[in-house]
């Protein structure tokens, strides 16, 4: 694994003239400029040929190697004889041993199966996003352990997703300042958001109205993703069709909204996810791409967030988000990538997610980080959740920590 200070070497020998950076590392080393031109050039060139300066599609800079190990077929299929998993569009790493997954359905498969079947639709060349014929509404949320075994599956509560004419389950999120560990569960296709007890056992609350799309405070347009700021208020990205962020008090009564829908500053042509970090900052991705991922600051008046910076635009679909400490990470398409940017928009680093099977994706809709570090990327259209360990070389600092919560 190549560390942090080669990788910068190596991207700022490729944006920058030869003159400032012969200057900048005669410098830094106490070399003669041609020198230390040549020092540099040798650098770039011993590095990994995956780190070379690219434009691969949409993604740009300089592009290194995953930090991490795929588990093959680490998620253990469970299903009865001529089915397999959905698209896995929400996954929860609530410890290393209990990772929450709510996916579309069930696949129907084409009979008969391969006798060396993996147990995902994927490897029969089945698209379980696109074929929706396909999909089937039961099993919607599981629990599994930390070799992919299944714990529990929640068919109790498939009633929640039954009945979508479109793709249904979006996110799984829990409030880390909630000593219940409550689940929220957005479902877009039916315009809801359950809020059931951390062990399934029990529907709590549904905000929206199912089947009824709407822009008031109790009424939501496809809404994606909830996110929860450390003095109780609930942020709803509601998403596809309203373009907003509607904000809550910790019981739910409507405070405000903020976002409208457009190319300019703070706008947005549809929202995919949202996430909370330090300092009152709210990252929420255009899902258009258009604008990248848009940064608000909550203010002293609770009901409104005023817009700060785009930060990554052009994107292609951004997917999905965690912020840290002193950055953030989103999955992107096009091509499938892990990118790691600053709160002022610069690029930390990329990694490309392959395609290519057994253990490719062809694209990371949710990921999450269990307390030791281990990442985990649902597959919604290979339909699959898989599991990814550090390298035991890893720089600390390319890996993905779990959501920031303030302490």
């Amino acid at each position: 694994m190549i560390s942090r200070e080669k990788f910068n070497l190596g991207l700022n020998f490729c944006h920058h003239r030869r003159s400032d950076i012969s200057n900048y590392y005669s410098e830094k080393y106490n070399l003669m400029p041609k020198i230390a031109y040549l020092y540099l050039l040798v650098v770039v060139l011993s590095t990994p040929l995956s780190l070379s300066a690219q434009e691969t599609g949409n993604a740009r800079g300089l592009i290194g190697e995953s930090p991490y190990e795929v588990v093959s077929g680490w998620l253990k299929p469970f299903q009865e004889e001529g089915y397999a998993f959905g698209g896995n569009s929400a996954i929860w790493a609530e410890t290393p041993d209990r990772i929450l997954i709510n996916q579309r359905g069930e696949t129907v498969l084409p009979y008969p199966v391969p006798e060396d079947f993996p147990g995902f639709a994927g490897a029969l060349g089945i698209n379980v996003l696109r074929e929706a014929n396909r999909r089937t509404w039961q099993n919607c949320l599981f629990e599994v352990n930390a070799d992919g075994e299944t714990i529990k599956v929640w068919d109790h509560l498939d009633y929640l997703c039954e009945g979508a004419d479109g793709p249904g389950p979006e996110r799984i999120r829990v409030n880390p300042y909630d000593p219940d560990r409550k689940l929220w569960v957005v479902n877009q296709t039916h315009h809801e958001i359950h809020v059931i007890s951390n062990d399934g056992s029990e529907l709590l609350a549904t905000f929206g109205e199912r089947g009824v799309p709407g822009d008031d405070a109790t009424h939501y347009g496809s809404p994606q993703d909830v996110a929860f700021m450390p003095d109780g208020r609930i942020l709803i990205a509601d998403g596809l069709l309203n373009n907003r962020v509607v904000v809550y008090d910790s019981e739910m009564n409507y405070l405000g909204e903020f976002g409208s829908e457009g190319d300019g500053p703070g706008q947005f042509k549809t929202i995919h996810s949202i996430a909370v970090g330090p300092d009152g900052r709210v990252f929420v991705t255009d899902r258009s791409g258009t604008n990248g991922v848009n940064l608000f600051r909550a203010t002293d008046d609770p009901a409104v967030f005023e817009f700060e910076r785009s930060i990554g635009a052009p994107l292609t679909l951004p997917l999905d988000i965690i912020v840290n400490e002193n950055d953030f990470w989103i999955t992107d398409l096009g091509p499938l990538r892990f990118i790691n940017f600053d709160f002022y928009g610069n690029i930390k680093y990329t990694w490309l997610v392959p395609r290519e099977l057994p253990d490719g994706y062809l694209e990371v809709h949710s990921f999450t980080v269990d307390p030791d570090g281990n990442l985990y990327g649902g597959d919604n259209q290979y339909g699959r959740t898989q599991k990814f360990i550090p390298k035991p070389d890893a720089d600390p600092e390319l890996l993905i920590e779990p959501p920031w919560v303030a302490q």
